[in-house]
């Protein structure tokens, strides 16, 4: 790849389905040494595509080929009047990292949130330990909230 001309991102596609499954499952490998469910990741994934209210997955691709892909959901902030779109399921197929992929999806994401008028903010979460997606948030402008994620699984 010579050009980032050739990436282009758009929202994905149901035929796209197997591509998010098995990159959602490599995600949770890298980031959290996590073995997911496919079958649920799969039932989740097919729930996401279908119900762009909830959630939309946008999918970057070279000459046809899907190489890098992010969700994004929404919160609503009573306290800006407005939208937080969370950026989630960020993933680049390692063959293709540090080529300006996940830059052009997020620069597609900004765009699209600036055109719609209640879009106060983009977040996303990261494990503390995962130097490399932090060096390339900040590069991006973004900057640590300051917030902590606490959670209740079950």
């Amino acid at each position: 790849m010579k050009s980032k001309d050739k990436i282009k991102v758009r929202q994905a596609r149901t035929e796209d389905l197997e591509f998010l499954v098995e990159h959602n499952l490599q995600i949770a490998l890298e980031t959290e040494s996590k073995e997911l469910d496919r079958d649920v990741l799969r039932q989740g994934v097919q729930r996401a595509l279908a119900q762009s209210d909830s959630c939309i997955y946008f999918v970057a691709e070279i000459e046809g080929k899907p190489v890098g892909q992010t969700m994004i959901t929404f919160e609503w902030s009573d306290w800006r009047d407005g939208w937080i779109w969370w950026l989630q399921s960020v993933y680049v197929v390692p063959y293709y990292r540090n080529r300006g992929i996940f830059r052009m999806i997020y620069q597609h994401i900004k765009s699209t949130a600036h055109k719609v008028n209640n879009v106060r903010a983009l977040r996303l979460y990261v494990k503390g330990t995962n130097l490399s997606g932090i060096s390339v948030y900040e590069k991006l402008g973004m900057n640590s909230s300051g917030y902590l994620v606490y959670e209740e699984e079950w």
